[in-house]
């Protein structure tokens, strides 16, 4: 059912062409589109322009003959052709309450976005569809820093839209939980007598950096050594550094073969470590509200068992091929092939990619699988979706093909329009970045508003400064870097998260303060410009949601989340709500605005977002 009376219109107009000049046509746009200017109507459309070179007729003449064809009498009051081939369209006097109605039953019957929920809502625009979505992706032993948070929002937002438009969501957390890099800090933990159980994830990630000098041979510089001849001393020191880094990781080689073997102990630590990883990364998805949880972890360890059947299937299919000893998959028009298997055996990302990919599509049963990876990686996966439709994994059972899609993004940067890290080039970690948002939120709560409990002054700091900082990424066009700038993200004006949850408090307020007597089911009366702007603007909130669904880019949620708040500004300013001019009409607008309030809050309750009572 839609509301939204341009996508209404648009549907009525295609199947007049579609009765006027012939069923090839049914793909043509409708063109229909708000009018510049109201004095003509509500809408208008100049599909007839295009449309009459290809039917070979004179555009007014064509204009004319969709008008004639189109059902229209329970939209518009009046459908008229003017100049050379315009359509004007302007709505009856009660399509819009109607319409608004309509709306508020969508409202009603929908479920807030659940992960894997199965149940088709009446937000579903088409098939719905299972599908995976690879998020967050962390890697053990190792804090997730400023370079996870666009991945964990971004996929989170889109997980909540897709369920919400009926899909069967399932959330894939892809962990760096297993292979070499692993067993370099379990060995490096055992060697030095750490005790696993009293460790935490500060000590575990300087582990991990050790590790990784202690296995790191410079034969560079003891061939520079030899080299200019620096002296026995020097050389001696040099080699000493070699022979030890070559024993560091031929131990880290054993203890990554016991681990694969299953050595109890090993596999113990590896345990830990993991468990202890995850519980400072469970912090994290807390305080940033995702709906990512311990049942969505997929960790390359899941798919140990499964790489090698996938290069050998990729072999006996022909796809792939050896060459100087690797195993590689040539990709049409790409002079570099993909690597799946190293000419020593071992395995690549990219063969832990095609085995997930794989999981995906054959055992979790998924219509699309979504990447939400930077796209610095964007070469890396056109290659292995392309290796998946080359061995035909992507064959759905009822015909057709799987869609895979990568969602890539930007990267955060800092006023240098650099990626964003500390004075010293480290990355910034996300817990720090987080919480220094929730501080700096505070003081501005504390600011204005001081007489709030210290209770709840936490409350709305931590909503504000965690909704601010989602806001402003979710905003950016996905592709685009952004730069991370306090005092832009924690304003309380202009298009960020901070604005609207103030906005929906002020709009909530009304619903407040309106007396008791008023009617819950008061007709709604759009008369005036603003009331109708306001009716048009919220009617336009299922359309996005299922365009969300279907580009994956939430800044158009943002954008019409903040439209909608400037829309109810100009009508709460120009329009009396409570102080109306009669019962009917106060009892009318203070519907409008719960939902708009009721719109406001489950558009930010989309993007993760917190609302609250006051600020």
């Amino acid at each position: 059912m839609s509301v939204d009376p341009i996508e209404l219109l648009g549907r009525r107009f295609v199947e007049a062409i579609v009765a006027a000049f012939g069923s090839e046509f049914a793909e043509t746009d409708p063109l229909v589109r708000t009018a510049q200017n109201p004095q003509f109507g509500d809408f208008q459309s100049n599909v007839a322009m295009g449309l009459a070179k290809r039917v070979g007729r004179n555009p007014r003449e064509v204009a004319e003959a969709i008008v004639e064809q189109a059902a229209l009498n329970d939209v518009c009051e009046k459908a008229e052709v003017a100049g050379p081939g315009f359509i004007n369209l302007r709505l009856r006097g009660d399509a819009l309450p109607r319409l608004l109605e309509d709306l508020e039953g969508v409202l009603k019957n929908s479920e807030h976005p659940t992960i894997r929920s199965k149940t088709r809502s009446s937000w579903a625009s088409g098939q719905a569809a299972r599908v995976g979505v690879d998020l967050v992706g962390v890697n053990i032993a190792k804090q997730m820093h400023v370079g996870h948070l666009r991945s964990s929002i971004i996929g989170d937002t889109l997980c909540r839209v897709l369920a919400r438009v009926g899909n069967d969501v399932i959330p894939q957390n892809h962990l760096g939980d297993w292979g070499l890099q692993i067993a370099m800090v379990i060995a490096s933990l055992r060697r030095r007598g750490v005790d696993l159980d009293r460790l935490d994830l500060d000590h575990l990630e300087a582990a991990y950096r050790d590790a990784t000098l202690d296995c790191k041979a410079d034969r560079q510089a003891l061939e520079a050594a030899r080299r200019i001849n620096a002296g026995a001393h020097r050389i001696a020191e040099w080699e000493a550094q070699v022979a030890g880094a070559e024993d560091r990781l031929d131990e880290a080689k054993r203890t990554l073969v016991r681990l694969q073997q299953g050595d109890r102990d090993i596999v113990s630590a590896w345990e830990k470590i993991t468990a202890i990883t995850m519980q400072a990364c469970y912090e994290i998805y807390d305080l940033l509200d995702l709906t990512v949880t311990e049942e969505h972890n997929r960790g390359e360890s899941f798919y140990r068992e499964r790489l090698g059947p996938v290069v050998d299937e990729f072999i006996r299919s022909g796809v792939a091929k050896e060459s100087q000893g690797a195993i590689v998959v040539e990709i049409e028009g790409d002079e570099t092939p993909l690597l799946i298997r190293k000419s020593d055996g071992g395995f690549l990302y990219a063969t832990t990619d095609l085995a997930a990919i794989r999981y995906r599509l054959q055992e979790l049963r998924a219509q699309r699988v979504i990447y939400v990876v930077d796209n610095r990686q964007r070469d890396h996966f056109r290659k292995v979706f392309e290796a998946i439709r080359m061995i035909g994994w992507d064959r759905l059972p009822g015909g057709g093909r799987a869609e895979l899609r990568h969602v890539a993004f930007g990267a955060v940067c800092g006023p240098d329009g650099r990626p964003l890290k500390t004075r010293s080039g480290d990355n910034i970690r996300l817990k720090d970045l987080l919480l220094e948002a929730i501080e700096r939120a505070g003081a501005i709560v504390r600011a204005k508003n001081p007489e709030l409990p210290q209770d709840e002054q936490r409350e709305v700091a931590r909503a504000v400064g965690i909704g601010s900082v989602k806001y402003a990424d979710l905003s950016t066009h996905l592709i685009k870097d952004y730069i991370f700038a306090w005092d832009r993200m924690l304003a309380f004006e202009g298009n960020t998260g901070a604005y609207l949850q103030n906005q929906y408090v002020r709009i909530r307020s009304i619903g407040r303060k309106a007396p008791d007597g008023v009617r819950a089911d008061a007709p709604f009366l759009v008369s005036a410009a603003e009331e109708k702007a306001l009716a048009l603007a919220l009617l336009r909130y299922p359309g996005t949601i299922s365009s969300v669904a279907e580009t994956l880019e939430p800044h158009r949620l943002c954008q019409y989340l903040y439209d909608l708040a400037g829309a109810f500004s100009v009508f709460y300013t120009q329009c009396p709500v409570l102080k109306a001019e009669t019962t009917a009409l106060r009892d009318a607008r203070v519907r409008l605005a719960r939902l708009t309030e009721r719109i406001l809050g489950d558009g930010l309750g989309l993007l993760g977002i917190r609302t609250l009572e006051r600020m």
